[in-house]
């Protein structure tokens, strides 16, 4: 088996019993991406150099019988508006163009301590707005499983980066689906937890009550691994919640019997919902009948007021965005265009430096938060929010856990949907409700859209279920994921025509 082929657990165990080295694991991966990123387009700026170094660095304290983190050794990816010490952050976009933060986000902070080596920056949808990585003011990202689809968005090249086997780790951000919808759409692994859970310091923002950095894994154990050394609270931020975490890891082997699973019958069609489409919903009904055959007990339960999560989403989210995106004025960082006074420099840079899925949201963001339209809309959608909040608290009592599509399609073209955005919005129809209640929900690959859970020859692309769990409620969450993933025992290897090519052992 090639060394990046191999999970982050099967790696730290081959550098913990000598077999490989952290140098090695780290050169393979890089060796890896310089020969397949071309077509792949995961990655925005690469700190090789470094992280050769800090590799060494790795196995010279391994070597001396030192102590060394969870993540030792082990190659991560970085999102773009994750700020880097000195390395271009630019969060997609152009008025971010040669910004070079002075401090680490403190979720990057983590990553180091815990030994994990950073291997560069991913490509992402400008500002994390978008569900196909191609608002990107850098060039798009391709799917390994279909180099003509899009990897989702907005954590494409995070999700793309993991999925493409250029490192067994990244970190994403989810706002309203940004980590879950892109792992659906690779056969990936994204967790997003709680809100607050992971800390927001140094992350560029969006939305502030939205946004929240998580992980990206081919495995549950990778994928909680990675997330138990980036979470915990953090003074920085004033919405970590001060609460001491739990093991993440500690559960995975303990099954689902007598586990109740939630079916949300708004997402399966039954409950006066849109329903996915046929080879997604074939997927996901037969992993919920594999959850009952191990054991689980399968309730329905309703969520009333999801549907209306997409629209308060696309109101909230803008109006936030439209605060936040004030802040770049060609005055103290990024891009400036010049003008002949301050108001048209400012227009100018403004003008140049946002593309325009930024500027669309800017301007409904702006508009409902303007006078005479601020309760009508802002505070409308606010309160659709709580009726979500009160819905899965309904829903909790009735069930361990909640279950559904991912989202409603497989990867679709490249340029399929660009011109439409209401179009792409729906593509995270099933993932906003729980971003706006503050749940920790993730995406788990369940099969494959042509109808064949597992088949030798099968072109089909990978089928995500969406798994939510209670406030704090990751590790019943990570446990049935972790059951699931056992029971179909899946190859996530790309395949196909047009896929990125396997690495060679």
């Amino acid at each position: 088996m090639s060394l990046v082929t191999k999970t982050a657990a099967q790696l730290t165990q081959a550098m913990a019993v000598g077999d490989t080295s952290a140098v090695e694991v780290t050169q393979a991966h890089l060796d890896r991406i310089a020969a397949t990123d071309e077509r792949l387009g995961a990655w925005l700026e690469m700190t090789a150099e470094q992280a050769l170094a800090d590799a060494e660095a790795i196995d010279t304290s391994r070597a001396a019988g030192e102590s060394v983190g969870p993540l030792a050794g082990i190659p991560v990816a970085i999102k773009d508006l994750m700020c880097l010490t000195g390395v271009a952050t630019t969060a997609g976009s152009k008025i971010l163009e040669g910004f070079r933060p002075p401090y680490d986000a403190t979720v990057v902070s983590k990553v180091k301590q815990a030994g994990g080596i950073i291997l560069g920056k991913t490509n992402m949808d400008e500002f994390a707005m978008g569900s196909s990585t191609e608002n990107s003011a850098w060039g798009d990202t391709h799917n390994p499983w279909d180099l003509g689809r899009i990897p989702g968005g907005s954590s494409g090249g995070s999700a793309a980066a993991v999925a493409g086997f250029h490192s067994p780790l990244s970190l994403g951000t989810d706002t309203g689906g940004s980590i879950r919808q892109p792992a659906s759409v690779t056969g990936t692994v994204g967790i997003k937890p709680t809100y607050g859970r992971a800390s927001r310091y140094g992350l560029i923002a969006f939305a502030s009550s939205l946004d929240q950095a998580g992980t990206f894994g081919r495995t549950v154990h990778d994928a909680a691994v990675g997330l138990q050394a980036i979470c915990g609270h953090d003074p920085l931020d004033s919405t970590s919640i001060p609460e001491p975490m739990t093991s993440y890891t500690e559960g995975l082997d303990a099954g689902v019997e007598g586990l109740r699973v939630g079916i949300v019958t708004e997402w399966m069609g039954t409950g006066g919902g849109a329903e996915a489409d046929p080879g997604v919903m074939t997927a996901v009904r037969h992993a919920i009948d594999r959850l009952a055959a191990l054991g689980a007990e399968i309730v329905e339960v309703t969520l009333p007021h999801a549907s209306y999560g997409l629209p308060a989403y696309y109101l909230i989210a803008p109006s936030e965005a439209s605060a936040n995106l004030s802040r770049y004025d060609g005055v103290r960082y990024g891009l400036r265009v010049d003008g002949a006074t301050t108001h048209e420099m400012m227009a100018a840079t403004r003008a140049a430096g946002f593309g325009a899925e930024v500027k669309r949201r800017i301007m409904i963001g702006t508009y409902a938060l303007s006078a005479g339209y601020f309760d009508a809309y802002y505070g409308q959608a606010q309160k659709v929010r709580t009726l979500i909040i009160r819905d899965f608290a309904a829903a909790f009592d009735q069930a361990d856990v909640l279950v559904g599509p991912t989202c409603p399609t497989v990867a679709f073209p490249l340029g399929d949907k660009t011109a439409d955005p209401l179009a792409m919005y729906l593509n995270d129809i099933y993932a906003v409700p729980a971003s706006l209640a503050g749940m920790p929900a993730m995406s788990l690959p369940v099969g494959f859209d042509d109808g064949a859970p597992e088949a030798e020859g099968r072109d089909g692309l990978p089928v995500g279920l969406q798994l939510i769990g209670p406030l704090l409620g990751e590790p019943v969450m990570l446990q049935t994921a972790a059951a699931l993933e056992a029971d179909l025992d899946l190859d996530l290897t790309p395949r196909g025509a047009n896929a990125l090519e396997a690495p060679t052992a």
